[in-house]
């Protein structure tokens, strides 16, 4: 039975200002850029420029009766004061422009040379073999389904059936496999293989045949899972041989490369550049941060939107159609004010947050050693600056810095605290480093297990179980002992 009843509660609801904003905060510089060009685009009262033009004061524009009169609203008040949206600056634009700018001012295009991709370089090679019109459509098809990695991880008859449906190219899994022979034969060697053994084996096979490497070959093809597991003692049981040839043949092995797409040129590639957000530098013995120029971009609003204003104000006779204009030209003018006031907003939050990170770490950026990182949560910074937690989250989980040692991810500064054996609170990030070295500096011959690791530790003075070694050698992508182990 349905029932109608009252209920009283309180909410809190961000606004949709409220919520760009904060989509805002979280972009690092590369992705605001393209925010900032996605909104001169969407609204051509925002324009950008070296000199920026007040064209109406911050609190004329920060009346809420202004945006209810459009929001929410199906009634629209077209009696707008237009003096609010005039700017009392009768200076002539001509005379704001500044000519003193150099040729080294001019946006100049970095070249790029033209490369041919790795598939298509694959599909030059076939050229060289003498095929069929069919066996050339099926290679063709077979290169086009191997990886970034050089590997063809498709089963046969799945390619046999795609052919069919895609292509009209009706054959069976025999004849795919003996064009893939062919495949194999391209360069570099060892592309096409279906899995890491095969892989290995065709650059083992492409190599000048020796003593070592017909012996690499023979493991790898019989007993490759004694190899990988590095069961060396019973490699040296089975062939019989003496440690020396094994350790040739192992050798021999570890020069091939388990991805060989990856040996492609990599101008040919997509390189992921990275734009930090932040510059920290020790000027006279003090830490100096800086905020990328590019996040703080100069705009104003359109000079012609302001005159369609004046117009509008100027004319005796308002007819609908252009009161719906000057409506039109309302909204786009406080959506160009929020922006650009958002942008601001935005800029000191950024610097904020990170002037807390960096005082917060001020002695791990004066001296550059990983282990004086204090331990640091959300928490502490967001009651530095009195900002929210997800606020500083925003801030921290996608922007980097430019620092004396290097580029460095922000969140890369947070930590947990552990307890060492004199109770002091020291960071995870300074235990994970203290592991890292210890198993650099192990015997490989007879690496050190985690409960040796968790004694190690223990005795420079932190307790640490000894799951907890292995979850930090995990993050740490440390194999465990017997893998780290070299004969």
């Amino acid at each position: 039975m349905l029932k109608q009843f009252l209920n009283l509660k309180l909410s809190q609801k961000l606004s949709p200002q409220q919520i760009q904003l904060m989509k805002l905060i979280q972009l690092p510089t590369q992705a605001f850029e393209q925010r900032l060009k996605e909104e001169m685009v969407e609204n051509p009262a925002l324009e950008s420029g070296k000199e920026e033009e007040e064209l109406y004061e911050k609190d004329e524009f920060d009346n809420d009766e202004e945006y209810d009169d459009y929001e929410g609203s199906d009634t629209i008040d077209t009696e707008i004061n237009i003096d609010e949206y005039l700017s009392d600056d009768e200076t002539p634009d001509y005379k704001l422009q500044s000519n003193n700018y150099s040729d080294d001012d001019d946006d100049r295009v970095t070249p790029f040379a033209e490369a041919i991709s790795f598939h298509q370089d694959l599909i030059n090679q076939l050229n060289t073999f003498i095929l069929s019109d069919e066996q050339r459509s099926i290679a063709e098809f077979l290169v086009g389904s191997i990886d970034d990695d050089g590997y063809l991880r498709r089963n046969l008859q799945d390619i046999v059936d795609d052919m069919a449906f895609t292509q009209g190219i009706y054959t069976d899994e025999k004849t795919v496999e003996k064009i893939l022979q062919v495949v194999h034969e391209l360069e570099p060697s060892g592309v096409g293989a279906r899995d890491l053994q095969e892989c290995l084996l065709l650059q083992l096979k492409h190599k000048t045949p020796t003593e070592y490497v017909a012996l690499a070959i023979d493991i790898i093809e019989n007993q490759f899972d004694a190899f990988t597991k590095k069961h060396y003692d019973k490699l040296l049981q089975k062939y019989e041989i003496t440690q020396e040839r094994l350790k040739k043949a192992i050798e021999e092995v570890e020069k091939l490369n388990p991805k060989p797409g990856g040996s492609f040129d990599s101008s040919s590639r997509v390189v992921e550049q990275i734009v930090p957000d932040f510059a920290i530098r020790i000027v006279d013995g003090e830490l100096e941060l800086s905020l990328n120029g590019r996040n703080a971009p100069t705009l104003h609003v359109s000079k012609d939107y302001q005159e369609m204003m004046q117009t509008y104000k100027d004319s005796r006779d308002k007819s609908h159609s252009q009161k719906d204009a000057v409506q039109f030209i309302k909204q786009k003018l406080d959506s160009a004010k929020w922006f650009i006031d958002a942008i601001r907003q935005r800029q000191e939050t950024l610097f904020v947050t990170m002037n807390a990170i960096m005082h917060f770490q001020q002695e791990y950026f004066l001296d550059g050693e990983e282990t004086k990182l204090k331990p640091m949560i959300l928490k502490d910074i967001a009651d530095m600056v009195g900002l929210d937690i997800s606020t500083v989250s925003r801030v921290a989980n996608s922007k980097y810095v430019d620092t004396p040692y290097g580029t460095k991810l922000i969140k890369e500064f947070f930590s947990e605290a552990m307890k060492n054996d004199q109770g002091e609170d020291v960071s995870t990030l300074e235990i994970k480093k203290i592991l890292q070295t210890v198993i650099e500096e192990e015997d490989k011959h007879k690496p050190l297990p985690d409960d040796q690791l968790a004694d190690i530790l223990k005795e420079k003075g932190y307790p640490i179980a000894r799951r907890t070694i292995a979850k930090y050698r995990e993050l740490l992508d440390i194999p465990v002992a017997r893998m780290r182990k070299k004969i």
